[in-house]
């Protein structure tokens, strides 16, 4: 398959010794590990475009990631995915020439707003699930849905949002299993840190936890220590915690549920039960307090996971078993002490994420853990 993806690349490639007889470089829009991206005016048509710029010696080793990638891009065509325009190839670079987008990240827009409502987040998970179940009916898995990867096209007020970055992106159906242990903490399923075989559920987990995020401005899952993070994650227990969701319809309590994956085409809001109610103090003084936090932006690779899973001893954990760990301090929890709260402990697809434990005695255990300490990313009242 990457022989075959190789070939198609080297096809449609426009050979160029200078990219910048075609385009004007404008301005530098984001650095990665291992390449750069560019504003860039097309001098013969004078349209604006984001050119992904990666070095020739950075791709060394990495060949198939990138033809994966163009491959995925090369087959996508949607109005809320963010389009693969031209490819151009020089002795030293690989230059993805790519929509650009200029609205800006999910977040920003959400804090920057005077007034946002539950019907606002129903709207925004609607696009992001049109489109996710488009890439689905094509046999590709994102892998790496996150609230970063959200961008808005324009700046206009009623701007579609766009999904972007591919990098992780798979082709269901080719022959490869997908179990390799990838996306990025606090959004990343249960059966992909357990080191299983996996499916395109792993995208509607990922839309779970934006949604939840939406509708309160703090994750379902949170720990400093990665390892107790994905031991939450494993065992899919979160909260509905008053202040924060008393608000909330009970369509949108019901469908924010990360461990209940339905499918992208059932999985909605009723766009005639989501609520008017302005929740904009709350939720953005939500993400302002919960999501400056670097670690929620950054990928993790297989060779960490593999790590954190080992000293959790849950490598080797079998299908339909209840799955232990050492004893630990019971995991820390970003949420103040509360007046009331609902409990939700939830399956996955296949299985029953339980560590041993739980109910009301771990909550109990959870809420007196805060009383001797609280995290610091405890929401603001």
């Amino acid at each position: 398959m990457a022989r075959e993806n190789e070939e198609s690349c080297v096809s449609w490639k426009k050979q160029a010794d200078d990219i910048k007889k075609d385009f004007e470089f404008k301005e530098i829009l984001g650095t990665g590990a291992f390449s750069e991206v560019v504003m860039a005016e097309e001098r013969a048509t004078g349209r604006t475009f984001a050119i992904k710029c990666i070095p020739k010696k950075a791709l060394k080793g990495k060949e198939s990631s990138i033809e994966n990638e163009i491959a995925v891009l090369r087959r996508i065509k949607h109005e809320n995915i963010v389009a693969l325009e031209d490819i151009y190839e020089s002795s030293n670079h690989l230059y993805l020439v790519m929509q650009l987008v200029s609205g800006g990240e999910l977040f920003d827009r959400i804090v920057e707003k005077g007034f946002y409502t539950e019907k606002d987040a129903s709207t925004l998970i609607r696009q992001v699930l049109d489109a996710v179940q488009y890439l689905h009916k094509m046999s590709i898995v994102h892998r790496d849905l996150k609230p970063e990867n959200l961008l808005y096209f324009s700046p206009a007020k009623e701007s579609k949002i766009m999904i972007s970055d591919f990098g992780l992106s798979k082709m269901e159906g080719t022959g490869d299993v997908m179990s390799t242990a990838c996306g990025t903490p606090g959004y990343v399923a249960p059966e992909v840190l357990a080191q299983k075989p996996y499916s395109k559920a792993v995208d509607c987990w990922s839309i779970g936890v934006i949604s939840y995020i939406l509708l309160c401005g703090y994750p379902p899952f949170y720990d400093e220590n990665d390892s107790r993070l994905f031991e939450q994650i494993l065992k899919a227990e979160y909260e509905f915690d008053s202040p924060y969701w008393d608000d909330i319809s009970d369509s949108g309590l019901s469908a924010r549920t990360p461990g209940e994956r339905i499918g992208c085409r059932v999985r909605l809001i009723a766009g005639d039960t989501a609520l008017n109610k302005n929740i904009h103090e709350s939720v953005s003084a939500q993400i302002r307090k919960n999501f400056a936090k670097s670690k929620w932006r950054q990928a993790f690779n297989a060779t960490a996971v593999v790590r954190h899973m080992r000293r959790l001893h849950l490598g080797s954990s079998q299908e339909g078993s209840s799955l232990n760990t050492p004893s630990s301090p019971a995991p820390s929890n970003p949420l103040p002490e509360l007046t009331s709260r609902k409990d939700c402990k939830c399956d996955s697809d296949r299985e029953r994420w339980d560590l041993g434990g739980g109910g009301s005695g771990e909550t109990r255990e959870r809420e007196r853990e805060r009383e001797r300490g609280r995290e610091k990313m405890e929401p603001v009242g």
